[in-house]
């Protein structure tokens, strides 16, 4: 049996580890390519002024219209290679990091997140959109970051919501590793750059990705709700630095080498409804993961302990909490989205029809309604 587990080479969490961005940067060269919204920059330029000064490099900089598209990474592509950049610096949310993925092609690339909202950071996958902000394709690079750099403190002064958003894309890590350990999936570490063309065939997950997995579920019980009373309070506590590393690392690690399933497809599902836009990943992600849960018939401790975590937290726990006011008759289109021959709801441990997820939504959304009510009530 063939298994895959990949990394990025480097992660480094601390307070204030911006002002060392330069020592990395160094290992490469003296000049950077960075890849950022002008906003994000603006948050962090006095940091970026003193590590530039500091170990006496350079960044360049080029206009980044926020879009991941084929045009915008052409553009930027050229503008390293005209200024000769040693390596390129994705800082931002994940739309940066994602272009930089693709400006870099796995060479040189150090990813600086300034939000824990997903973990995407760590991974050698992208997702294209065109300059309209559709989707066009994803990307695979032949290894992941050579270094990613999380500056606690920035993270402790962004907005919370992006934070609980980072711990219910985390919540599904643990139970989609469990379905394709389960299910003997192929998972996304056994993709690498050139697997279309056939030059490596697939892999299954280890034993050391669903332990990680294992781990990033046993922290958000421990510590999700001390790290969010944290970021309300713009300080760093040791749980805050516990769920940056869980949102980011354990939940990164754990989905690329650990493997997709119901939960994320279900999201991808919603992501027809136009109600949901304005949610964020992992608040999709949250209630894609209850409704895994009620397909495959778990425990119902299990499922309680779930939608107690996303009450707590306050992560959705039913379709009105997405926005979703009455599905009706796009509860199948939803469904049968979710269940398209390449979705990751096929490395279920058992044959998922688009009826079957239409069911186990309907269900999860009045499970979680009745448990909202229910404590609200007390």
């Amino acid at each position: 049996m063939r298994k895959a587990f990949i990394c990025p080479t480097k992660y480094v969490q601390g307070e204030d580890e911006l002002l060392n961005l330069g020592y990395f940067v160094r290992t490469f060269g003296k000049k950077a390519l960075l890849i950022a919204h002008k906003d994000d920059v603006a948050r962090v330029q006095a940091k970026l002024d003193a590590t530039a000064a500091k170990f006496k490099i350079e960044f360049i900089t080029a206009p980044f219209l926020g879009e991941c598209s084929r045009q915008q990474v052409a553009a930027l592509k050229a503008v390293s290679k005209e200024n000769r950049c040693a390596c390129t610096i994705g800082l931002g949310g994940g739309k940066a990091i994602d272009t930089a993925k693709c400006v870099a092609e796995g060479n040189n690339l150090i990813i600086v997140p300034t939000i824990a909202a997903t973990d995407a950071p760590t991974s050698h996958s992208a997702v294209l959109y065109t300059p309209e902000g559709a989707f066009d394709d994803y990307a695979y690079f032949k290894q992941n970051p050579s270094v990613v750099l999380i500056d606690t403190t920035v993270i402790a002064n962004a907005p919370v919501r992006f934070l609980v958003s980072g711990m219910g894309d985390a919540l599904s890590t643990y139970f989609e590793a469990r379905a394709n350990t389960k299910s003997y999936a192929n998972v996304n570490a056994g993709l690498p750059c050139g697997f279309r063309e056939g030059k490596a065939g697939p892999a299954k997950g280890t034993k050391a990705a669903f332990a990680l997995a294992t781990l990033c579920y046993e922290s958000l019980l421990e510590d999700g709700y001390k790290a969010k009373v944290a970021c309300e309070n713009k300080v760093i506590t040791p749980a805050l630095e516990s769920i940056i590393e869980t949102n980011i690392l354990l939940s990164g690690l754990g989905f690329e080498s650990g493997g997709l399933a119901a939960a994320h497809a279900i999201h991808d599902g919603l992501t027809v409804l136009e109600e949901t836009h304005k949610m964020y990943h992992g608040e999709k992600v949250a209630f894609g993961t209850i409704c895994q849960l009620v397909l495959e018939n778990a425990p119902l401790e299990e499922i309680e302990e779930v939608i107690n975590f996303c009450l707590l937290v306050g992560l959705p726990v039913c379709l009105a909490d997405l926005g979703v006011q009455d599905i009706g008759d796009r509860l199948m289109t939803v469904a049968e989205k979710a269940c398209i021959p390449e979705e990751s709801v096929h490395s279920m441990p058992f044959p998922v029809t688009a009826k079957d997820v239409a069911a186990a939504i309907l269900a999860a959304d009045k499970l979680g309604a009745e448990y909202k009510d229910s404590a609200c009530c007390c």
